[in-house]
């Protein structure tokens, strides 16, 4: 179906638009996840160094406080919140449990984290103008 002619002089074909539109998306899907500023994809310990960031902050906490909590050094848990460090599973279990962060919000934020990105990529590329009479 062709669709009226907008001011500029083109004429729409929604059913052409609508598939090209289809198909970015799905190309979209395919495409690897990468990191905001970097050619690789995030790794799981920058995640979650991140959500635990922003867990401590949201309490209005230090470095200081939640390392002395668990009995790290202040130094090292920053480099675990910035994603340099791969932290144990018990180290992490110790700072969620300073934090009353229960492990499994640590899973389920990580996996919300990792499709949001994914989501946004897919619906930020499609791009069509319909004009309507």
């Amino acid at each position: 179906m062709v669709g009226m002619e907008p001011e500029q002089g083109r004429v729409i074909d929604f059913a052409t638009a609508a598939k090209a539109a289809r198909a970015t998306a799905a190309k979209a899907a395919r495409t690897p996840v990468r990191g905001a500023d970097s050619t690789e994809p995030r790794l799981l310990r920058q995640i979650y160094g991140e959500i635990l960031r922003d867990e401590r902050r949201d309490q209005d906490r230090s470095l200081e406080d939640v390392a002395r909590t668990v009995g790290m050094s202040k130094q090292y848990l920053s480099e675990v919140e910035r994603g340099r460090k791969e932290a144990s599973s018990e180290m992490l279990r110790s700072v969620c449990g300073a934090l009353d962060l229960p492990m499994e919000q640590l899973l389920a934020r990580g996996i919300r984290r990792m499709t949001a990105h994914r989501t946004l990529r897919t619906t930020g590329h499609a791009s069509v103008e319909l004009c309507a009479a």
